[in-house]
């Protein structure tokens, strides 16, 4: 028995061995696919693993890295600079990306300094996600000098570019939360990102107007305040996801330097490409003229997915900016309205959609509609037979009643509808 106990520990121990004298890049490979937590316990496997996962290629630090006993925002912070502490005394060769998204308190001069180590290592994709608190720490000039950078997300920091910032030749996706950041710097930056593919801009601080020049984008989304904004001939750009919120005070000011109010034509006029768009009410009465275009001179013929965000049909310059570019969208096969509870009734609304109604128009190529959250009012009523009574080959209608009862399937098989075959689905929150 004590023989094959001991043919049995040898078998085990040489199955380690094997494991252990593997190259350093198959095991991590094999290392970075684990949590880090669980990499990290394979320190206690002998000394040979003991700074094994110190010298990982990739970091990712979440919530997962710390005890669910600890909630204080600090101490988690201080488990997390454990692993920093660790990291940095026995790390060897490159590091290619660094994740923070565990909510916490950083130390900013422990931040700054972590920063560092990592573009010292050749960093490729650094991403830093949501603190619990946003101090607004200065980013290192270091992270402008990483050459073979490919993936920036930054969260709560202060954005100046050094005056020796030539550009990120490799940098193909960027994100910007809670930073501050002037408009001329946010315009330098986005234009010295030769092969930039996908721009977010979220909650940025101190932007006047948002320019975006750069012939490679192919996906913008911008949840934040602005007073202003230019595309330019972004002719690649397939995805556009714009959410306009309320400056300071609660009032969007022209910017000066335009020279011009800001219209759907300056803005979209040139992206012809553009086949999924969405679109706040806020931002749709922000582009509007006082005497909207029943459609655009150009239309978007690429579109074919477009979503309508917190609607007000209270707003005769929020409608008629959609009704614009649902006109001006001629192979438009998914329409998804989101509405913003409102009980008001604007009669300049209702003759405005009353007269779309009687017009000769159709959308020709319209199969889904998602209408999220209706009171059940009148000119909401008159929208959605707008929509009916214009889609001949519609195939689904979703509607979401925001309070009370649901609409009943059977009184809306009875509206007047182009298409006769489209399934009604009608539910209440």
């Amino acid at each position: 028995m004590k023989k094959h106990g001991n043919l049995a520990e040898t078998e085990k121990q040489l199955e380690i061995d094997r494991i252990s004298n593997l190259p350093w890049d198959v095991l991590d490979t094999i290392l970075v696919r684990l949590p880090l937590r669980d990499a990290a316990r394979t320190s206690i496997l002998s000394s040979k693993w003991r700074y094994k996962w110190t010298n990982l290629s990739q970091f990712i630090l979440d919530d997962k890295c710390i005890h669910n006993s600890i909630s204080d925002k600090a101490s988690r912070w201080i488990e997390i600079r454990k692993i920093i502490d660790q990291v940095q005394s026995n790390h060897n060769g490159p590091i290619e990306k660094f994740k923070l998204a565990a909510y916490c308190c950083p130390n900013y001069s422990d931040l700054d300094q972590w920063i560092r180590f990592l573009t010292e290592k050749g960093i490729k994709e650094l991403i830093i996600r949501e603190f619990s608190v946003i101090k607004h720490f200065k980013l290192p000039d270091s992270v402008f000098c990483g050459p073979k950078l490919s993936h920036l997300e930054l969260y709560g920091c202060i954005l100046r570019l050094p005056s020796s910032f030539k550009g990120f030749d490799c940098l193909k996706i960027l994100q910007l939360n809670h930073v501050f950041i002037t408009s001329d710097t946010l315009e330098h930056l986005i234009r010295n990102c030769p092969v930039l593919e996908k721009l977010t801009l979220l909650n940025l601080h101190h932007l006047a107007c948002v320019r975006i020049y750069n012939p490679n984008l192919k996906y913008v989304k911008i949840d934040s305040a602005f007073e202003d904004i230019c595309l330019g001939h972004s002719l690649l750009l397939a995805s556009v996801d714009i959410r306009m919120l309320p400056m300071n005070g609660g009032i969007t000011r022209r910017h000066p330097e335009q020279g011009k109010v800001c219209t759907l034509i300056r803005v979209f006029g040139y992206l012809h490409g553009i086949n999924r768009l969405s679109l706040s009410n806020q931002f749709l009465e922000f582009l509007a003229n006082k005497d909207e275009p029943e459609r655009l001179r150009t239309p978007f013929n690429s579109l074919l997915a477009l979503e309508l965000k917190e609607i007000r049909f209270a707003s005769l310059k929020g409608i008629a900016a959609s009704i614009s570019i649902l006109r001006s969208s001629p192979n438009l096969e998914d329409l998804l309205v989101t509405v913003y509870p409102c009980d008001d009734i604007s009669k300049p609304v209702m003759d405005l959609v009353t007269k779309q109604l009687q017009s000769y128009f159709y959308f020709n190529q319209l199969k889904v509609v998602k209408i999220r959250g209706i009171n059940g009012t009148r000119i909401e009523w008159e929208f959605l037979r707008l929509i009916l009574a214009h889609s001949p080959v519609l195939e689904s209608m979703t509607i979401v009643k925001f309070k009370g009862e649901r609409i009943s399937e059977s009184f809306l098989q009875e509206v007047e509808r182009a298409s006769k075959h489209v399934k009604f689905i009608s539910l209440a929150l």
